[in-house]
């Protein structure tokens, strides 16, 4: 039978546990054949705290999957993120083979040897990546692919991705738990950038920025690889928090509110008006006015931002990001998030939804929350890291396909919405004061 190479992408995130089952078409894209999508108790922050509520949602998007896309799903590229995970940076330099002339032994030899050079992994880390960033073979510098360059040196450097053992195994106990095979795991934001990024992009300098509901994830693209990632434990679920403990209401409704008629930046929240909001447990209704709402939501993403912007500048590529950034994930949805990005950050700023996807079911997925699962599946076709599927009988079970294959900081304190409502005031009183 002809081969039919499938991938499955899993994003295990704080709100949400997406699946995505694709197939590349004769033009090279992304034929999307299924997609799943559940609600995630089971994760604070990126990383797993209850690992029955994992596996449940884990279990239901999977399920979700296969039946839109006919396909019974057992091995699946997951994605991996959180404060626990971080990029390290690594040289390296080898002698060319005797021919003189760079194989991929050779390559694979460098990458080997830029693993060795990371001195200082403890035993509680492991390494998840070895991404080659730029090759120099004897005098020739900057060379994204040396094979069949002549010489008889090559060096340069490499991103080592690194995390914690004892997470990256609760995310794999949890997956085997579901009952699938963990083919691979992908550090996010490199799955995120596949997916986002276009290839001008890529090379001239970016900063993807994937604002998900327990974290915001950090990026840095220079010359078609990432050099740089940072994690940073404030997102979507922070801005919920603040409207419920502003119009003291249920995390639900204030998540209904945000999504409704939240705005991230104040000059375009348009003309306001009282909202109403549901009484909890048959109490009356009230209501709240919609500029409160967008000062609330403005605070939270303002500082989203300001965190972001203190990334970029401490890695020290800030002024090498051409391209400006990219916003993505479930927070980038806000209306108004571009222009409140754009003027903290002194970047230019688009969204970023998935790119070079087709199929029946591409619609259901252009959209930021499906960046990461997309890139996911990617991924797993960019390491050839998927299966043949065996075509079903009349009376057999639906084909057993997909894939993805292969990895601290110390946490910060969370801020209180006691304190967070200080500074909220602070934009009131500065607020009213340029009235």
């Amino acid at each position: 039978m002809p081969k039919s190479d499938i991938a499955v992408g899993l994003d295990i995130g704080t709100t949400k546990v997406c699946v995505v089952v694709a197939e590349k078409d004769a033009r090279g894209k992304l034929n999307l054949l299924g997609r799943g999508l559940a609600a995630s108790e089971g994760l604070q922050r990126a990383t797993v705290v209850n690992i029955n509520k994992t596996v449940e949602a884990i279990r239901l998007a999977v399920a979700d999957a296969e039946r839109e896309s006919s396909i019974r799903i057992g091995r699946v590229n997951v994605g991996i993120s959180g404060t626990h995970v971080h990029c390290i940076p690594s040289t390296s330099e080898i002698s060319i083979n005797q021919t003189g002339v760079v194989t991929e032994s050779d390559v694979r030899r460098f990458l080997e040897k830029a693993r060795s050079n990371i001195r200082y992994l403890d035993i509680e880390n492991e390494i998840i990546h070895v991404i080659p960033q730029t090759f120099t073979v004897d005098d020739q510098e900057g060379l994204p692919d040396p094979i069949g360059m002549a010489g008889t040196t090559m060096k340069g450097s490499a991103c080592i991705v690194v995390g914690q053992k004892t997470k990256i195994r609760n995310i794999r106990q949890c997956v085997e738990k579901a009952g699938l095979e963990v083919g691979a795991i992908t550090f996010e934001p490199i799955a995120s950038g596949l997916a986002v990024l276009r290839e001008s992009e890529r090379k001239s300098g970016v900063a993807v920025i994937d604002i998900g509901g327990g974290t915001t994830e950090v990026a840095v693209y220079l010359d078609g690889a990432i050099h740089y990632s940072d994690v940073i434990k404030v997102a979507g679920n922070d801005v919920t928090g603040d409207i419920a403990y502003g119009v003291k209401t249920l995390h639900g409704i204030a998540e209904e509110l945000k999504i409704a008629y939240g705005c991230a930046y104040g000059p375009e929240s348009g003309q306001d008006e009282e909202l109403v909001v549901e009484g909890i447990e048959g109490r009356p209704s009230k209501y709240f006015p919609r500029s409160s709402l967008t000062l609330i939501i403005e605070a939270r993403m303002t500082e989203i931002f300001e965190m972001v912007r203190d990334s970029l500048n401490q890695s020290g590529f800030y002024d090498a990001l051409h391209a400006g950034a990219i916003i993505t994930g479930g927070g980038s949805l806000l209306r108004a998030t571009e222009p409140l990005a754009s003027r903290i950050l002194g970047l230019d700023v688009r969204t970023g939804c998935p790119e070079g996807v087709s199929g029946g079911i591409r619609g259901a997925v252009e959209s930021p929350i499906y960046a990461t699962v997309t890139g996911l599946v990617g991924h797993a076709f960019e390491h050839a890291l998927t299966v043949e599927p065996v075509t079903p009988g009349p009376s057999e079970p639906k084909p057993v396909v997909g894939q993805g294959a292969q990895p601290q900081p110390k946490p910060e304190p969370e801020e209180s919405h006691e304190g967070f409502w200080q500074k909220i005031l602070n934009r009131f009183k500065k607020f009213w004061e340029q009235l």
